[in-house]
């Protein structure tokens, strides 16, 4: 089922002047420009009373934003964002896994039996470059809110990806993702996660992305995003982060401390996690 409007995408061939025309002539509120490399663009957010818009300028030479305004050179809508209610509904497969802890109990004072999978669990091993993990982790409350947009923003990003049926884990931890990414056979793991809650933000969620996961894949081989929730990082906008985490973890075969930023800092390495 259909919920809200996110956003309504605009191509436009030249982004100053479009974010000009929209502060300056019509009075809305507009952010500041964000190159974005995986998806080939550079975005500016047009915020309304009750949706945003989302505009759109090509970088790089292979940006597919450029392919557009070829074929509309005066630029024109290049997609519209639905938020929806389930996984199923924004077009995703889902499968659903336990941990190896029976109960909430067990979840948290044994943190071990949360990263592996329950005895007798079979996952179908698959093509696919990524499987997506949502875990209820310290907070469930995050993932019900903040899985879906997330998830319904970055598929458009990774569009030449073949993705896994979306894994569902129950009492599960971060390294549960490495686990479900063996099982299946992908190339790389994306788990969200309820992030622990905090005295202000009781469904802040993590992103914690991995590529080659194994059974000994430490923390510093992966990275995060984390505080995605509408108060902190929009999901809308963490999916950009996202996207381009994996784009270079793809390109350059590596996650973790290995991998850069585009500001050229390092990325930021998921925090040990209990």
């Amino acid at each position: 089922m259909i919920l809200r409007l996110n956003h309504v995408a605009l191509a436009v061939p030249d982004l100053a002047a479009a974010a000009a025309f929209y502060r300056r002539s019509l009075g809305a509120e507009v952010s500041g420009p964000t190159p974005l490399p995986a998806p080939g663009v550079t975005t500016v957010f047009v915020t309304l009373a009750n949706t945003r818009i989302e505009l759109l300028e090509p970088l790089g030479p292979h940006s597919p934003i450029q392919a557009f305004l070829d074929r509309n050179p005066a630029g024109g809508m290049h997609h519209v964002c639905y938020e929806v209610a389930d996984l199923a509904a924004a077009g995703h497969q889902v499968l659903c896994v336990d941990s190896a802890a029976p109960d909430r109990r067990a979840y948290k004072l044994r943190p071990d039996l949360g990263r592996v999978l329950a005895a007798g669990t079979k996952l179908p091993r698959v093509a696919a470059d990524l499987v997506v993990v949502v875990a209820d982790g310290l907070s469930a409350l995050a993932v019900q809110r903040h899985a879906v947009p997330l998830l319904v923003a970055l598929r458009p990003l990774l569009n030449r990806w073949r993705f896994a049926p979306v894994v569902i884990a129950r009492q599960g931890r971060v390294a549960l993702g490495d686990a479900v990414a063996l099982a299946m056979g992908t190339a790389s793991v994306l788990v969200l996660i309820g992030e622990r809650p905090g005295l202000s933000a009781p469904d802040s969620m993590g992103a914690y992305m991995t590529w080659r996961p194994a059974a000994a894949t430490t923390d510093a081989e992966r990275n995060c995003v984390s505080n995605i929730r509408p108060d902190g990082l929009a999901p809308a906008d963490a999916a950009h982060r996202v996207g381009w985490l994996l784009t270079e973890m793809r390109r350059r075969d590596a996650s973790g401390v290995a991998l850069k930023d585009a500001a050229g800092e390092p990325a930021r390495i998921a925090p040990p996690i209990p």
